[in-house]
């Protein structure tokens, strides 16, 4: 009975959310010294070479101009996938661009609390680096510990979490070189236009009642209850809920 009241709780909330205006969301000028920056790289400029033409007539397909794209990601742990959607910057909602396989895994399901655990993060984030000569290819951090982290994690809760090239991780998201290359340049492009938080999202699984209800049992459950209004949001409107962080280190939805 908790559980369902939790879940009707969460799903109150969204319904509520749905029905106000949509989230406005200001950006900086364009800066497309930044791609320049980028391009003087041979990984960078190869994958613009390789995937530019392409990922600019995708954009037309969906509506987008490049040089207004708004870019968000999405990863499952269970699913092993990483989502990029797009929109046109500010405005409507965003449409599903690629999915790309996350190539390696690796911990279990559940949030990461402390380094040297090789869990993959979950919760909300946003990408904080571009590296363009990374070990594995290409890569884009994440902000992690973010502010929840740092309220329930371990006295050392580690860092350097990336999506990244290559088949390989120890708490990172791989998609491949193939991958990562094709991601990179919307990230660069997203960047480029103005768009300083990119937001990742990384969940153990589709946050559905049914999923929830087979994991009740988990220590992970309450935590996982915290995701939810977060997810419902992105479901139900295609459009990004701001996220804030409660004193006791818990998401909720503003």
């Amino acid at each position: 009975m908790r559980l369902l009241a939790l879940l009707a709780a969460a799903l109150l909330l969204t319904l509520c959310a749905r029905s106000a205006s949509p989230l406005t969301r200001s950006f900086p000028d364009p800066d497309p010294v930044f791609r320049a920056q980028q391009q003087q790289y041979p990984r960078v400029r190869d994958a613009y070479a390789t995937h530019e033409t392409e990922l600019h007539a995708l954009l037309r397909r969906h509506g987008i101009a490049a040089g207004r794209l708004e870019l968000y990601s999405r990863a499952f742990k269970i699913g092993r996938r990483l989502e990029a959607w797009g929109r046109e910057q500010g405005t409507g909602e965003f449409v599903l661009l690629r999915t790309y396989r996350l190539a390696g895994t690796s911990g279990t399901l559940g949030p990461k609390r402390q380094s040297g655990d090789g869990q993959i993060p979950e919760g909300f984030y946003h990408i904080n680096r571009f590296n363009p000569a990374s070990t594995y290819h290409l890569s884009l951090g994440l902000d992690y510990p973010n502010a929840a982290d740092l309220r329930q994690a371990a006295p050392n809760p580690g860092g350097d979490i990336f999506i990244h090239g290559s088949d390989v991780t120890v708490g990172c998201l791989p998609i491949t070189d193939a991958g990562i290359r094709e991601l990179y340049v919307l990230a660069v492009e997203a960047r480029s236009t103005g768009q300083t938080d990119i937001a990742v999202h990384i969940f153990p699984f589709e946050m559905t009642a049914a999923n929830l209800a087979r994991r009740a049992t988990s220590p992970h459950h309450m935590f996982w209850l915290g995701l939810l209004p977060g997810y419902q949001y992105f479901e139900e409107t295609h459009q990004l809920p701001i996220m804030r962080v409660d004193a006791g280190g818990a998401y909720a939805v503003e």
